[in-house]
Parts: C-alpha cells; structure tokens; sequence
C-alpha cells in the first residue's frame, strides 16, 4: 500500500508549488493554446527556449520531438514549480486509434520522470480533455486508475495533485477518488 497522498483543486496549474507541474503540450514543444500556452507565458521565455534546445536535440524522432505518450523534462521558468514535465497526449478519434494506451503512457512517463529526478509532489492538469476532445469521464478515470497502478514504481513521489481547471472535471476526478478510497 502506497502512502502516497493524492488531491484534487479545481484551479491554475501555473500556480502550483508543487516540485512538477506537468504540461500538456503539443508535440513540437513550442507552445499553444490552454495549458500548455498558460504555462508558457506564466514561466517566461526560458521555458520555450529550453523546449526549443530539446526540440533540436530530438528533432529526428518521428511524430515531432515529443511524440504522443512521450514525455520530456525542463526547467520550470518563473513558474512556483521547480519542473515542468511536458507530455503529449492523443487527439481524440472515437477510441479506435490507440487514445487510451497513449493517455496512460502519458501519466505514467510523467511520473516515472519525477521519480527518477528525485522530484516528490506533481501535479497533472486534465490531459487532452480540451482542444483534443478526449472526453472528459474516460479521460479521468484513465488518470485515476493510471496513478494509482503505477504507485508502486514511484515510492519517491509523495504527492499527486489533479488540478481541475473546470467544474465539470472536478466533479468527475472528486467521485473517482472518493471510489477509490473505499477499494
């Protein structure tokens, strides 16, 4: 059993004192809309300076420099955090193009990153759940149950935070936790 302690705030990612927030970026790692952009602007141009340093070192890597499920590790900017971690998650096609085992390789890689730089608290927006158009229940309970398998791998981390920046997400990950406890 895990002493992990797991959360969930509905609010700013980019206001997280967490030692990871993570990002969910788009696969050129240049920055975009919704999270992804809201983190590039509240950490300063380092941060994409950096993603572009990382873009070149990894630009022969078919699907973009951070391919869907991937994962890549910065500095975190002006940000409260000491990371960021961006990951890619899938665009949504109706479930029949492998969107779920990216969904999870992209929480999993998230956190095997943070343990494996010693991190202890991250915090996960709602991957893919906006412009990619992952639904929002299947998306949570694929973070939940996602997390809560690889625990185990991840000892180092003593906190996980979902940060719902909507109502709707909230209310979703709050009835998936509140199942979980009782398991």
């Amino acid at each position: 059993m895990s002493n992990t302690k797991i959360e969930i705030i509905q609010g700013d990612i980019t206001c997280m004192k967490t030692d990871a927030i993570v990002n969910a970026a788009n696969s050129s790692l240049m920055g975009g809309g919704g999270v992804d952009g809201a983190i590039h602007r509240a950490a300063g141009p380092s941060l994409l300076e950096e993603c572009m340093r990382i873009a070149e070192e990894r630009r022969n890597i078919p699907n973009g420099p951070c391919p869907p499920g991937d994962a890549v590790m910065t500095e975190a900017g002006k940000l409260h955090c000491k990371k960021v971690i961006h990951t890619v998650g899938p665009i949504w096609r109706g479930g029949k193009s492998k969107e779920a085992e990216t969904l999870i390789s992209c929480y999993r890689k998230s956190l095997l990153l943070a343990e494996s730089a010693g991190l202890k608290s991250i915090a996960f927006p709602n991957i893919s759940t906006g412009v990619y158009g992952y639904p929002k229940d299947k998306a949570a309970k694929i973070a939940v149950e996602t997390v809560h398998l690889t625990l185990p791998e991840t000892p180092g981390i003593e906190k996980i935070i979902f940060v719902c920046f909507d109502q709707e997400n909230y209310k979703l990950y709050e009835g998936l936790l509140k199942e979980s406890d009782k398991e």
